[in-house]
């Protein structure tokens, strides 16, 4: 389906009271009452981390896999800022709200998992400043990150609030938010890599290189590209809008790109470091390595032509394919692949998987009430049938 003509951000109005709306409400309460009860009573009244585990989904889902998941935003400046593809710039809001949401409800799900969760402000106060420590690193971008985030999305509140004068101030600066919102992904995405490179051997070969700061900020750009291609196709269905087709197209051809870098590097990688006969042994880890880079592999196959690349449909399933191949990515690192010796293991329990649940329904339900009431989504002629959720 052919786009029409760009227009000005507009409000999508609507009622924000329907059966999304509540299932979201309903499993925010549930994270929170959880969450009341870690706090309280600690982190063995909800989850299963031990001495072997000290990472549990909290920090691999929530903060790996969920910034991951939020790399719209900088994907989007990438392409419209710093290479000058104008024509993509009704995607920039959207995106850059999804990463919002993501980072910020990851920089607060980090806390969930902290033992003395009350001693968090150490992260940002000198004295404490561990400038050798890669988890230093990774807090700090993402802190700042955060902040710049915030700074950049602020013109959409302002021009709601009909501050002209405000706006006009800010975005004579933005320009110095907007290079520090391209700058801080790629240093705390390529240090989570960097991460499973100083866990050593307790990594299985197949994920454990040198060049995991390279193979992490490839997949996270991957990432970037894969879930605005879902996030469109879903606000699209869920609001009656037209698909942008005649701009994910060609960005989809861009994230093609960047998936073959990503996998003549890792395949490349784990030829190089002679392990790739671990990939062929008859073990689940050998399963997961395989099904991670078929994921990658699948949009290739999927919108590989232009005609293809014109079909919402395999656009959106390209999407799904590209997530599904970076929490893979990340999860296989971190937990799957990941072995502390013997007499350990671990399983997320339900309250950690209702925090996690929670956390991405609080995602969407601020996604909702922001794209009604705020002026992100480029604005469309009203359609014969109503939108909704």
């Amino acid at each position: 389906m052919n786009a029409q003509p760009h227009a000005a951000p507009a409000p999508v109005g609507g009622s924000l009271f329907n059966a999304t709306t509540l299932v979201c409400g309903v499993l925010i309460a549930v994270m929170v009452t959880i969450i009341l009860v870690r706090l309280f009573f600690g982190l063995a009244s909800t989850t299963n981390v031990n001495d072997g585990y000290s990472w549990g989904i909290w920090v691999v889902v929530d903060v790996f896999i969920g910034s991951a998941l939020a790399c719209g935003g900088f994907c989007m400046a990438l392409l419209v800022y710093i290479f000058n593809k104008g024509k993509y710039h009704p995607l920039v809001r959207p995106a850059l709200l999804g990463s919002l949401f993501g980072y910020t409800l990851a920089g607060a799900a980090i806390t969930f998992d902290l033992g003395r969760w009350w001693n968090f402000w150490h992260i940002f106060w000198p004295g404490y400043f561990n400038v050798n420590s890669v988890m230093f690193e990774v807090a700090a971008c993402i802190t700042l990150y955060i902040i710049v985030m915030w700074i950049e999305f602020s013109p959409v509140f302002l021009e709601k609030m009909g501050l002209r004068d405000a706006r006009r101030k800010l975005e004579k600066v933005l320009f110095l938010f907007i290079a520090l919102g391209v700058v801080l992904p790629m240093m705390h995405q390529a240090s989570l890599g960097t991460m499973l490179v100083v866990m050593g051997g307790q990594v299985h070969p197949l994920w454990q290189t040198p060049m995991q700061p390279l193979i992490y900020l490839l997949s996270a750009i991957t990432l970037g590209y894969g879930v605005i291609l879902f996030e469109s196709c879903v606000a699209a269905s869920a609001y009656r809008r037209q698909i942008e087709v005649s701009m994910l197209n060609p960005m989809a051809r861009v994230m093609l790109g960047i998936i073959a870098v990503f996998l003549l590097v890792r395949f490349t990688d784990i030829a190089v470091r002679g392990v790739l006969g671990e990939a062929f042994q008859p073990t689940y880890i050998a399963l997961t390595f395989w099904i991670e880079n078929a994921c990658l592999i699948a949009p290739l196959l999927l919108i590989g032509t232009v005609a293809a690349r014109r079909n919402p449909a395999r656009l959106f399933l390209a999407g799904i394919a590209v997530m599904l191949g970076g929490i893979l990515l990340r999860l296989n690192g971190f937990l799957i692949a990941f072995d502390t010796g013997p007499g350990w293991s671990y399983f997320p329990s339900v309250p950690e998987l209702l925090v996690t649940i929670g956390i991405f329904a609080a995602e969407i339900l601020g996604y909702i009430i922001i794209t009604r009431r705020f002026p992100v989504l480029p604005r469309e002629e009203t359609y014969a049938l109503p939108a909704r959720s």
